[in-house]
């Protein structure tokens, strides 16, 4: 019981706790403002940080309170009320760690959806083979903690696979669970595409960036900076989105970055989902310049590793590696199959511990 009361202890003063009762208490009074609901883009993010704060600080305080009471019950029980009161400790110890599991979110946004692009690498059908493989495990994922998935665009493959494929991830806290998918991912197997039954490396990159809130983003784009490209969509979606060139494709011209969209019937519309979509992108891209701008000048050396290769499946010895967290799983038919959350969890606590680290160098 004083391993809980220490981890309890812990998570006080890596939460702030006190700092977050006043928070909230700032938070309540600018809600119980009238003039608060004019602005509809305040008031909801106002609502959304009260609710994120609020349960945490509930959360907090019950749980230091059921300890307290079962700390009690513990010194005054004998033997057999122990044994009764095990599975209660064991209750209170699983929902320290669900709340400790809050601390992990560390980056910005990560309540909101995620759009994820898996894109296959060099290697032609083995890779486009590959990168399907990736798309179809996080939507299992996704359909496994009952997410909605919505399908952006998808390029086929020439003979397997995908060449690209966009959507997506809407359910609670989506982003921040994809964030440490953000990277490249390495493939080993015999491909089943070599007649020599031959081993094979592919490789497939994911990119996760957050749907930040449309009154967030003050960006621009002139007409003349986009080009505009219609064509027929592809895959389901029935009679009408496969006969009419109702799919759109943007290209910001100055940066390169091409977003196409095929979600609605209406070419309209999905070419102002695109245009959404590529703010998205852009903004994403200016963020993380100025967080490297900002890391040069506290004088960091080290480069941002998104984009690294993050972890490698070898499917001919049956496992997984997270480089980063150094977490192995021997089930790699299962993790394919949307049973990811404990290389995200790794991946988690990884990027918090980092980020840890790189605030202590800051100060050194």
């Amino acid at each position: 019981m004083q391993e809980l009361l220490d981890q309890l202890a812990s998570l006080r003063e890596y939460l702030d706790i006190p700092g977050k009762t006043r928070r909230l208490n700032e938070l309540d009074r600018e809600l119980s403002d009238p003039d608060l609901w004019n602005n509809s883009g305040r008031a909801r993010q106002v609502t959304q940080e009260a609710g994120t704060v609020r349960r945490i600080v509930e959360e907090y305080n019950d749980l230091s309170s059921n300890a307290a009471s079962l700390t009690e019950m513990l010194e005054m029980a004998d033997e057999e009320e122990r044994e009764m009161l095990a599975e209660e400790q064991d209750n209170l110890a699983r929902r320290v760690d669900d709340l400790y599991r809050e601390t992990l979110f560390t980056m910005k946004h990560a309540d909101t959806p995620a759009i994820v692009r898996v894109k296959s690498g060099a290697g032609g059908t083995e890779s486009m083979d590959w990168a399907g493989m990736l798309a179809r495990m996080y939507m299992r994922w996704a359909e496994r903690r009952g997410y909605k998935v919505e399908m952006l665009d998808q390029v086929d493959g020439d003979q397997a696979g995908v060449q690209s494929s966009e959507f997506i991830i809407r359910g609670e806290k989506a982003f921040g669970m994809m964030a440490p998918e953000h990277g490249v991912h390495r493939l080993v197997r015999v491909s089943p595409f070599d007649s020599n039954n031959r081993r094979h490396t592919s490789f497939a990159s994911v990119d996760v960036v957050p749907e930040v809130p449309e009154e967030e983003i003050d960006i621009h784009i002139p007409d003349s900076d986009l080009r505009r490209d219609v064509f027929r969509s592809q895959g389901a979606g029935g009679q009408g989105v496969n006969t009419t060139d109702s799919a759109v494709r943007l290209t910001h011209l100055p940066t390169g970055i091409a977003v196409a969209c095929q979600i609605t019937r209406s070419q309209i519309k999905n070419a102002e989902l695109a245009l959404q979509i590529l703010k998205q992108r852009l903004y994403d891209i200016e963020v993380k310049k100025r967080e490297a701008e900002e890391a040069k000048a506290r004088g960091e050396q080290k480069k941002i590793e998104w984009g690294s290769q993050i972890r490698s499946y070898v499917l001919d010895k049956q496992y997984i590696k997270d480089h980063r967290s150094g977490l192995m799983k021997h089930n790699p038919d299962d993790v394919l199959d949307g049973d990811l959350d404990d290389l995200m969890w790794a991946g988690l606590e990884w990027m918090a511990g980092k980020r840890v680290a790189d605030e202590a160098g800051d100060d050194e």
